[in-house]
């Protein structure tokens, strides 16, 4: 390499020069001395200095320079030595510009960053390098090439849109500019490539990082190469922007044509209905909805109509659907846009093709993952995930995916034989008869084809009725299924609908008419089969001046006929067998007989403690903690904690207050650790323990005064089904007074309930002597020896009480009281009874034995024929629990004679009379069965 000393020139960013270049610099005036005397120096003629580049110091921050173009940076450690070809002066001799010649690459010897302007500072020159392999050279001229037409290609562009004379000079000089250019490049031999690669990045506007690491190398080989990089990004580059522009150029396009498509269509709106009518109609060809546009004055909504056309297009041909669009869609294009009608017809046209119709084109293509071997296992693994227990109800669910998966694989085996046997018939491909062909006119059309209606899957799966207390997991399990499934999920609240339009829509005669939630649903869903949660059935209002909402349910719940359901807004016969109904309810009493039978009810009991104890630890409290920004480092709650939690707070058939209290919890110890950690104390402890439970939620709202109840003369507990669907205890409490031999009765009683509290007193009567009652048959308890009243009361009495299964309840109150015997309090029962004394089966038996369970209860007396309720095998009796079953104690009667036996059988009271009680019932019962 060769060393010699040159005065140094800093270049103003971002300015590079390459050997072989030349560019004309300004000359700030702190310039113009020493390079005048350079100038001097050499005779007035081309002095040589060293042209660096200046590198900015801050890499990542907007560039500032002087007003001369400088920055503040350090001198790179490669430049080019250039030649001052030339000089300009101004009128006042002052040095304005200086044009360089680029000669040959330098390197700075020492180079230390910066140093003083125009001083000798020693360089070198690389030493002359063989040429680069002819592989190197090939992919230079090829990427080069390109890189070149696209920029002559662009500046022709340019040229095109610029019809100056200024511009077509230029563009022609820029054209023959990259001509020669290319035709350099094609004709350079390849020792002399290199060169030419200096001169192509100098001219194609490389980057300023690109220039400066191109003129760091010496060698042919990988100077090329380093061109080929640079011109390879170069060309992506221009790609890319010429897309974007090509984009935009259409946007405007479009724009520009709209305007000129609407300025035409105002003044085809002032024209006579004569002129317009004067055109004719194409009778021949076209689509169905190229009808002449009459008067339309459609001015700005032309793309909206254009897309309502082509959905209006895609629905399948002869179809009901197809036809009533085709006939409002020509109404709404013959209508002036001034029009009321307008509006009207647009909103009805964007309801009916927002319903996802069937189409030919839909076949099994939403039940694909049902093909899938492992999908009822993945089905199954989902219902598992999201809820525990339940497996009754999680049975049937699997049983509905196992036969809809059968009937998907049966429907694909049929298909593929019809299309085996078209193929076959026909000799060839299947053709799609909806396809447009181009038919020469002079040829007559086929005769037309009678066609199959397209066949479709009716799935008609069950209506099913998910039935239990508040908090079960009724409505979270219908979210299941639709994962399960992979189909769209949609509920409809039916809580408090009075108006059956609310269900089968307004008539568009009626202003703000609207379809029904049912098709709302469906357009939310875009899928002809999602799964429908019809909530809170039971909550319907019943029959008024508004019409029965839940009469309107019955065409849709019933699998038979709403497969072509009637909105009376769409107006247009609608599919609903591809959708999966599932119905929640708290109670069926005000469910209508009708509707009842449209659906299959499962029943959802409540959770017992040990359940709600798994449930809390599994899913309740890791979903808590989360919602409160902790983890389960920061928030620890003991067994005991939740064990409590459960038995003094909550005390419910469901899970919902459960989560609340523990929510409540969570955010407890959510400021505790926030405090904590503000104040930077290691006093936090992240174990919630028993007794930290009443200073975060207060005294206990439930405590255990039921379970340390007290045997009471004529007191004896029930076991009754609240209103939301639970079950629990109720205490039947008589007392003696003072009076005439009347019953007096307490406590909002229905009627049935009060006959039921006549016939067990009649019973009682008639019975008294055998009971020990009375000293004579025909001797009344209740006037004899003294004259007596009997009160019954049902606590509660701002609930609302009826039904007939507190009638066992009340006869064992009613013994209690006359006879001074206590039936213990660990004893409770239900059943209906006749006045023959036959106890007969009550409904609700699971949701009152969870309550009884709830309530400490250990035996429980229940009519014979609801032994299947408890103990039936592949009936409802599995949603009990083995743990109840194995805590309580489960005594069947068919007698009155029976339950007084079962309850007074463990009575603390000694003496004549309960020992003549007893021995009467047993009596009686073994003479009712040595009968039978």
């Amino acid at each position: 390499m060769l060393s010699t000393s040159l005065p140094i020139l800093p270049l103003p960013y971002p300015q590079v020069i390459f050997p072989g270049e030349r560019v004309h610099l300004p000359v700030p005036r702190r310039f113009a001395r020493p390079i005048l005397k350079l100038i001097a120096e050499a005779d007035y003629k081309a002095p040589i200095v060293g042209a660096v580049p200046v590198i900015p110091l801050k890499a990542n921050e907007p560039i500032l320079a002087d007003e001369d173009g400088y920055v503040d940076g350090n001198w790179s450690e490669f430049g080019c030595s250039a030649k001052i070809v030339k000089v300009g002066q101004s009128s006042s001799s002052h040095l304005e510009y200086i044009v360089l010649q680029g000669v040959q690459r330098i390197q700075l010897a020492k180079h230390s960053g910066r140093g003083s302007p125009l001083s000798p500072h020693e360089v070198t020159y690389p030493a002359s390098l063989p040429a680069a392999t002819p592989q190197t050279a090939a992919a230079f001229r090829t990427v080069t090439a390109k890189l070149l037409h696209r920029l002559a290609v662009e500046d022709q562009a340019n040229r095109d849109g610029r019809k100056d004379l200024i511009g077509l000079v230029l563009g022609a000089g820029r054209d023959t500019m990259w001509a020669r250019l290319a035709k350099l490049v094609r004709e350079c031999e390849d020792a002399q490539l290199h060169v030419v690669s200096d001169l192509i990045i100098s001219f194609i506007g490389a980057d300023f990082e690109d220039k400066v690491d191109y003129l760091s190398y010496a060698s042919c080989e990988a100077r090329l190469s380093k061109a080929t990089h640079i011109i390879t990004s170069r060309l992506s580059l221009l790609e890319v922007r010429s897309n974007i522009a090509q984009q935009q150029g259409n946007s405007q396009k479009e724009v520009i044509l709209r305007q000129q498509l609407a300025a035409i269509q105002r003044q085809l709106s002032t024209l006579r209905p004569s002129d317009q009518q004067s055109n004719g109609k194409n009778a021949q060809g076209g689509s169905d909805l190229d009808d002449d546009i009459e008067g339309a004055g459609a001015q700005d909504d032309e793309a909206e109509l254009s897309d309502m056309k082509r959905k209006i297009a895609a629905l399948v041909k002869g179809s009901e659907e197809r036809t009533v669009a085709v006939r409002e869609f020509r109404r709404l294009r013959k209508i002036p846009p001034g029009s009321v009608e307008t509006s009207v017809i647009r909103n009805y046209l964007d309801w009916l093709l927002a319903i996802p119709w069937p189409s030919s084109t839909m076949y099994l293509e939403a039940e694909k993952g049902i093909m899938d071997r492992s999908f009822l296992e993945k089905a199954r693994a989902t219902l598992d995930a999201d809820h525990y227990g339940l497996q009754k109800v999680k049975r049937r669910l699997i049983e509905y995916l196992a036969v809809l998966r059968l009937k998907q694989m049966d429907a694909a085996k049929e298909l593929e034989a019809e299309e085996a046997a078209k193929k076959t018939l026909d000799g060839g491909p299947v053709v799609d008869e909806q396809a447009l062909v181009i038919r020469d006119p002079s040829v007559p059309p086929p005769a037309p084809i009678q066609q199959k209606p397209q066949r479709r899957i009716v799935n008609k799966g069950p209506i099913l009725l998910l039935y239990g207390p508040p908090g079960v997991g009724k409505t979270s399990i219908a979210q299941s299924l639709a994962r399960a499934l992979n189909r769209p999920f949609q509920r409809i609240s039916l809580g408090g609908v009075r108006d059956e339009a609310e269900i089968r829509g307004h008539r568009r005669t009626y202003v703000g008419s609207a379809p029904g939630n049912i098709v709302q649903a469906l357009r939310k869903a875009g899928r002809p089969d999602p799964v429908i949660l019809l909530d809170e059935i039971d909550k319907v209002s019943q029959s008024n001046y508004h019409g029965d909402p839940s009469a309107a349910l019955l065409e849709v719940l019933d699998p038979e006929q709403n497969w072509s359901f009637m909105d009376h807004y769409i107006n247009v016969p609608i599919d609903l067998s591809q959708v999966l109904f599932i119905a929640t309810a708290n109670t069926l009493d005000t469910i209508s007989g009708p509707l009842l039978d449209r659906c299959e009810i499962l029943r959802l009991p409540g959770y017992t403690q040990t359940d709600k104890l798994r449930i809390a630890k599994t899913y309740l409290i890791p979903k808590q903690l989360k919602a409160n920004g902790l983890d389960a480092e920061r928030c620890q709650i003991e067994e005991d904690a939740l064990k409590r939690i459960i038995k003094g707070w909550t005390r419910e058939a469901g899970v919902r207050s459960l989560e609340r209290v523990i929510g409540a919890v969570g955010r407890a110890k959510a400021v505790e650790w926030s405090e904590s950690r503000d104040a930077s104390s290691n006093a936090y402890s992240a174990v919630v323990k028993e007794k930290d439970l009443e200073p975060i939620l207060g005294s206990q709202i439930f405590d255990e005064e039921e379970r340390d109840r007290i045997a009471r003369r004529g007191v004896v507990y029930g076991l009754v089904v609240m209103g939301d669907g639970d079950g629990g205890i109720l205490p039947v409490e008589s007392a003696i007074l003072p009076g005439s031999g009347l019953l007096r009765l307490s406590g909002s009683l229905g009627d049935v309930i009060k006959e039921s509290a006549e016939l067990a007193l009649s019973w009682v009567k008639a019975h008294a002597f055998e009971l020990g009652l009375t000293t004579t048959p025909a001797t009344d308890p209740l006037k004899h020896p003294e004259l007596i009243d009997v009160h019954l009361h049902l606590p509660a009495g701002a609930q609302k009480k009826d039904g007939p299964s507190a009638g066992v309840a009340m006869i064992c109150a009613f013994v209690s009281l006359l006879s001074g015997l206590k039936v213990p309090s660990t004893i409770a029962m239900t059943g209906e009874i006749t006045l023959r004394g036959a106890v007969t089966a009550v409904g609700g038996v699971k949701e009152k034995v969870l309550g009884a369970h709830r309530a400490g209860i250990r035996r429980v007396i229940l009519p014979a024929r609801n032994r299947r309720d408890i103990f039936g095998v592949g009936s409802a009796g599995e949603e009990l629990s083995e743990e109840v079953k194995k805590d309580m104690e489960f005594i069947f009667v068919d007698r009155v004679e029976e339950a007084l036996a079962a309850a007074f059988a463990d009575s603390d009271d000694d003496g004549e009379r309960r020992d003549l009680v007893l021995q009467w019932t047993r009596n009686a019962a073994r003479q009712v069965e040595s009968r039978l």
